[in-house]
C-alpha cells in the first residue's frame, strides 16, 4: 500500500526553515536537521558571547569617558587661564616670553590630545551601541528560526509516529470478541443472521450497520495515497458516526488526508476506517459493539462528510457491497 503524503508538508516546512539559516543566519545549512539545529545554536551562542563582550567594553568606556571628560575640562580651564589677556609675561624679557609660549603650546597639545581621546571613546561607544542593536536583532531572527525549525522537526517526528501507528493498526488483528453483529439504517439496529461457513466479520457482508445515523448521500471516492475505493458519506456536521460491526479501536488520531480518523479492528484482519471526523469519542484499545458511537461527522473544507473504508489487512476493498449498497 502506498503511503499518504502528509509528511511531505512537514518536510517542506523543515526545508524552508533550514534554508532560512542561509538567508538570515549567514551559515550554510547542513542536510541533517540535527546538524542544522546545532549550527544555529552555535550561531546564537556566538551572538551571546559578542553581546557580553560588547557590554563589558561599553561599561569600561563609560568609566573612561567620565575621567577623560574631567581631564578635558581641567586642561581647558588651565589653557584658558594661560592665554587670556593680561597674563602675558611681557615684563620678564624675551626668554620669559619664549618659555611662556612653549608652556602654552604644550597645554594646547595636551588639550587637543584629550579632546581627540574623548571623541574616539564616544565614537567607539556609539559603534558598540549599534553593534548591540544588531546583535539583538540577529538574536531575535535566529531565535525565530530556531523555533520554526524545532517545530518542523517535532512535526516530522509526530508525523512519523502517526504513520507508524497507522501502518501498525493493519498489521495485527485482535478479534471481534463475543459480540453479535447488528445492522440497520436510520432506526434502531437489528440482529444479523450469520452466513453459514463464513464466521465473524465476513458473515456480515451486505448487512453491516450503516455508519451514519440519519439520512446521508453516498458517493464512491478514495483518499490520496490509497489504492483502493472508499465512500464519501455526506451528512450534516455533528451527525453521529457509529461502529458498523463489533471491534476494537486500533487507531484514533489525526492522520494526513484522512483528517481525524478511527480504525476499528473487527478480527480476522478486517478493519473499517472512518475519516474526516469532527470529534473522536473513542480511545485506542476500547472495545465497541455495533452501533456504538465512534465520533461525529466533520467538514475539512470540502463539505460535511464521513470518509469510510473497509480493509482486509492493508488492502482497501469496495465498501458498498458490505453495506448492502
Amino acid at each position: 500500500m502506498s503511503r499518504p503524503h502528509a509528511a511531505g508538508v512537514h518536510v517542506v516546512a523543515l526545508a524552508c526553515a533550514l534554508s532560512a539559516v542561509t538567508t538570515r543566519g549567514h551559515a550554510a545549512p547542513p542536510q541533517d536537521p540535527s546538524l542544522a539545529l546545532a549550527a544555529l545554536d552555535r550561531r546564537i551562542a556566538d551572538l551571546d558571547a559578542t553581546e557580553q563582550s560588547d557590554k563589558q567594553e561599553l561599561s569600561r568606556i563609560g568609566g573612561q569617558l567620565g575621567a577623560e571628560h574631567t581631564r578635558v575640562v581641567v586642561r581647558g580651564r588651565a589653557y584658558y587661564k594661560l592665554t587670556r589677556a593680561g597674563l602675558l609675561p611681557v615684563g620678564g624679557g624675551f626668554g620669559e616670553l619664549v618659555s611662556y609660549a612653549m608652556h602654552v603650546e604644550r597645554a594646547r597639545r595636551l588639550l587637543e590630545t584629550d579632546i581627540q581621546d574623548e571623541a574616539h571613546l564616544r565614537s567607539r561607544a556609539a559603534d558598540l551601541a549599534r553593534e548591540l542593536e544588531r546583535v539583538a536583532r540577529d538574536r531575535v531572527a535566529l531565535a525565530s528560526q530556531r523555533t520554526e525549525m524545532d517545530a518542523a522537526r517535532l512535526a516530522m517526528e509526530d508525523e512519523r509516529r502517526r504513520q507508524a501507528a497507522f501502518d501498525k493498526a493493519f498489521e495485527s488483528s485482535t478479534g471481534a470478541g463475543d459480540y453479535v453483529a447488528v445492522y440497520g439504517g436510520a432506526g434502531a439496529p437489528s440482529p444479523v443472521e450469520p452466513v453459514e461457513g463464513a464466521p465473524g466479520f465476513p458473515s456480515a457482508r451486505g448487512h453491516l450497520l450503516f455508519p451514519v445515523a440519519g439520512r446521508a448521500e453516498v458517493r464512491a471516492a478514495h483518499r490520496e495515497g490509497t489504492d483502493g475505493p472508499g465512500l464519501e458519506i455526506h451528512a450534516p456536521v455533528g451527525a453521529v458516526v457509529r461502529a458498523v460491526y463489533p471491534g476494537r479501536v486500533a487507531f484514533a488520531d489525526r492522520y494526513g488526508p484522512y483528517g481525524r480518523i478511527v480504525i476499528l479492528d473487527h478480527g480476522d484482519h478486517y478493519y473499517t476506517v472512518s475519516g474526516d471526523l469532527d470529534e473522536i469519542d473513542v480511545k485506542i484499545g476500547q472495545d465497541l459493539g455495533a452501533g456504538d458511537r465512534v465520533g461525529t461527522v466533520g467538514d475539512d473544507g470540502q463539505g460535511a462528510m464521513l470518509y469510510f473504508e473497509v480493509r482486509h489487512g492493508s488492502q482497501t476493498i469496495a465498501p458498498g457491497p458490505w453495506l448492502g449498497l
